[in-house]
């Protein structure tokens, strides 16, 4: 899309999403399986959590299969989640443990 069919506010951010994929991928995802300081275990809760807070339900299946195989357990994960239900809110939350109960069930 040109300039001259931008809206102003279009011209004004500019094109975020790659910029929010690089931001998200080399700062938030990259450093975390990155930081020999943080157990397996630590780094599968705080990418959980960051996917919890976003709803992104698809790509939190995999996570969590992840965090399960890093010893994490069904208990540990849904407590952790009711507790960022409060952030996310109550939806991405309990869909975060719906989730979550067909990772542990399978």
């Amino acid at each position: 899309m040109s300039n001259s069919h931008q809206t102003r506010a279009q011209q004004l951010i500019g094109d975020f999403a790659p910029k929010l994929v690089d931001l998200t991928d080399s700062v938030l995802f990259g450093d975390v399986w990155e930081r020999s300081e943080l157990s397996p275990r630590d780094r599968s809760l705080i990418t959980v959590a960051s996917l919890v807070t976003s709803g992104s339900t698809d790509q939190l299946r995999g996570h969590l299969a992840r965090a399960k195989a890093n010893g994490l357990t069904e208990t540990e994960l849904k407590e952790a989640i009711i507790h960022l239900a409060f952030y996310a809110g109550w939806p991405k939350a309990m869909s975060a443990i719906t989730v979550a109960r067909e990772i542990f069930t399978a």
